[in-house]
């Protein structure tokens, strides 16, 4: 677990806070849409699927900037869309930043070379960039050549000017573990990015590809070859060592939408950002008034082969937490991944 020691710590401090207020759900990361707009068309998205008019709608600053607040959370993961086609996105940033919430701003990479001047480096920023594989794998899932080498040169600029830079990489049953290997050695090793994150996808239901979704069976299978011979142990992932225990299929947990909501144009959205059940316009609301029960692998067919991390990091992450041996567990691995 390659999280830097200081937003561990404070992570560490607001979860324990949490436990003290006898608070039973909570935020662990926002995830922030303030657009639906992408310069690219990926086969396993469907977040470019609304009416022209939803597309170029832009969330005002003050929205964004409260909703994230409003909540409470420590974090933020800004999506979308592209958030660097938002004209005030690094406005977005500032305020967040200014407010001590560790940001990550996702993006597909094509603009920010572009865009790169107007951000500035912090502790509580990192750019996430969205790589799904080496070239050939990386083009075709977003359908357009040339991509992955953009990105690769951007995240060279970003980590030249001192940014820190993590990735995000979501794999399809057309992977096998030796493209899992492959793409994670070269984040690793070559571009040696801060962290980086790993996710099987989730099914979409507007999605233009509904063949490449990997089921439960599938990704336990995908994941156990990928991380045997030590490959966890070396790779700097931004996952407790629990989540990454789920992955293999070693533990199984219940999922808790709920820790990482989304907030987009529509408001609140129900259950999480991979489904869509309606909108509230307040957190509390969300909270209070989801039956949250409902949903969850064995609850809700479309949550059977579910396994994202969205719904399961936090889960991960709330066991560790009350377990001495996995606590002591994760803080090494944190230790360790600081050290290298």
């Amino acid at each position: 677990m390659a999280m830097p020691l200081r937003q561990s710590i404070k992570v560490a401090t607001y979860l324990a806070e949490q436990k003290l207020r006898r608070r039973d759900k909570f935020p662990l990361i926002v995830e922030l849409e303030p657009l639906f707009a992408c310069n690219l068309k990926c086969e396993g998205c469907g977040k470019i699927q609304h009416p022209a008019g939803v597309l170029k709608q832009r969330m005002p600053v003050a929205q964004a900037v409260g909703a994230v607040l409003e909540s409470g959370a420590p974090m933020v993961s800004i999506a979308g869309g592209e958030p660097l086609m938002h004209p005030q996105i690094d406005e977005i940033v500032r305020q967040l930043v200014a407010k001590r919430k560790y940001v990550f701003l996702c993006t597909n990479a094509m603009l920010l070379r572009k865009k790169i001047d107007e951000f500035r480096p912090s502790p509580y920023f990192a750019f996430a960039v969205h790589i799904d594989g080496l070239r050939e794998r990386h083009d075709e899932s977003v359908a357009k050549e040339g991509v992955f080498d953009e990105a690769v040169e951007a995240i060279k600029e970003a980590q030249r000017r001192g940014f820190r830079v993590t990735t995000n990489s979501t794999f399809f049953n057309t992977d096998t573990p030796q493209t899992i290997i492959e793409v994670l050695n070269f984040l690793n090793d070559d571009l040696k990015v801060d962290e980086m994150m790993i996710s099987p996808a989730y099914a979409y239901e507007k999605a233009p590809d509904q063949e490449h979704f990997l089921g439960v069976e599938q990704t336990r299978e995908l994941f156990r070859k990928a991380f045997a011979g030590g490959n966890r142990r070396k790779w700097r992932l931004n996952h407790s060592p629990l989540f990454l225990d789920f992955l293999e299929g070693k533990v199984d947990f219940p999922c808790t939408a709920w820790a990482i909501p989304n907030y987009s144009l529509f408001g609140w959205q129900r259950p999480c950002y991979l489904m869509s059940d309606g909108y509230v316009p307040t957190y509390r609301e969300l909270i209070e008034k989801t039956d949250w029960d409902k949903y969850g692998r064995g609850k809700d067919p479309r949550c059977d082969n579910c396994m994202a991390h969205c719904g399961y990091e936090p889960t991960a992450v709330l066991a560790t937490m009350g377990s001495l041996k996995e606590s002591l567990r994760a803080m090494r691995e944190t230790v360790s991944g600081n050290r290298e």
